[in-house]
Order: C-alpha cells, then structure tokens, then sequence
C-alpha cells in the first residue's frame, strides 16, 4: 500500500508538516530519504525493515555502501544515494561546531551587517534583522526594492517574518543611492509604523539606519525613535 493510501496521520512528509520533524520516527524520517517504497511495501514499511536489519541505529545504517542498501529490496541506486547523501550531512553537522551568532550592541554593529548589502546599489531596498533577547542575530531579510527614489515596505510581510523566527527586537535599514543622509517625510512615517506595529507585538524596533556608500544615519542615536 503506498503511502497515498495511509490515514493522513501515517504520511510522513504531511505529519512533517503538521505536527512538526520532532513528531515522526526514525522509519518515516528515512521513509522521506526514500520518497518510495515498493509495490510490495510502503516507504515506511521498507524503512523500517532496513532499520531493523541494523539494530534501529543510525550509525549503523551508515556502515552500509551503495551496495549494501541495494540488496534490499525496493532500493535502487538513486533511493542509496539519496539515503548515504542524507547520513553524510548528519555526520558533517556533527563534525562541526555551532556558529557563535552575531551580536548588535550599537548602530555602528548594524552598519556593518547592512552596509555590504546596501552601499552600493543604484536603487532603493528595505532590509531587516531579526534579534533574540539578547541582540544576537537570528537572521536578516530584504524586505522589499524600489525605485530610484522610494522602496515599499509592506507591514504584514515583516511582521510574518518576524514571527517566524519568534525574535524579540528588530532592526531596519535602507539606502539612499543619492548619499543624502537626511531622512524623508516617508523614511520618518514608515519608522513610526513599524515601531507603533512592533508594540502590539511586543517586537521592538531597536533602530532604523539610512545607508550610504560610506556613512548611515541612525534614527536611535538621534532619539528619533
């Protein structure tokens, strides 16, 4: 029976979705790997046999060549690959150290993550950072581009990213290709905005830089918040 047919609550790649990676079991885990069983068996139920023939453990399995999972049936050489290919990035993830995360303690931090990105563009983008609790980065986004002369920036987008990755704080900033550091009537608006949406949020906007090819403007440090 493939796995189309199971309940819905038996399809790995839908309870993925649902109920979260932690959810699933090492059997629909390596049954993803696979993506197909057999006619024979689903690709959970070939999953689970290989597994069992190494004892449940996953170092096990990757004692095993293209060869030796093919001599299960329903393995060919792409379904070997695609599982010797999943292991190997398991082992260098455990080879390697967590990166330490960049931590913003001022405007001048912030320039320099934005400016690589802004300083030389011939026309307007909106970026983000998302920060934790402790102003470490937890990713960064560009949010929109622009004309020459503006950059639309669209709330609800930001605020979904933000969400997502559950940050505390955030920190803005776009460019001004013309190298005038003076913010607009638009510039200090969409500043209000987003720092009055961030408070219902409890997401706090920690600052909004302007970016030049060599110099930025912070609203923070000009109390501009």
């Amino acid at each position: 029976m493939s796995i189309k047919f199971l309940a819905e609550d038996d399809r790995p790649r839908e309870k993925f979705l649902l109920k979260g990676k932690s959810a699933l079991s090492d059997s629909e885990l390596l049954a993803i790997i696979m993506s197909s069983g057999s006619r024979e068996e689903s690709a959970v139920e070939l999953a689970r046999r290989i597994l069992e023939t190494v004892g449940n453990n996953w170092h096990n399995l990757s004692l095993l060549n293209i060869q030796g999972l093919m001599k299960f049936k329903g393995i060919g050489e792409a379904k070997a690959i695609s599982i010797c290919a999943a292991l190997e990035i398991g082992r260098r993830k455990a080879a390697q150290d967590v990166p330490e995360k960049l931590e913003i303690s001022n405007s001048n931090d912030a320039f320099k993550v934005f400016h690589p990105h802004l300083a030389d563009l011939l026309k307007e983008e909106f970026w983000i950072i998302f920060l934790n609790q402790r102003n470490k980065i937890l990713g960064k986004s560009q949010l929109s581009t622009g004309g020459i002369n503006f950059s639309l920036v669209d709330l609800r987008i930001l605020f979904k990213q933000a969400l997502e990755y559950s940050c505390s704080s955030i920190m803005i900033a776009h460019n001004h290709p013309s190298g005038n550091l003076k913010p607009s009537d638009a510039d200090m608006k969409i500043t209000k905005q987003i720092s009055e949406a961030g408070k219902i949020l409890n997401i706090q906007l920690l600052d909004h830089l302007i970016i030049t090819q060599s110099n930025y403007f912070s609203f923070a440090d000009e109390n501009l918040l």
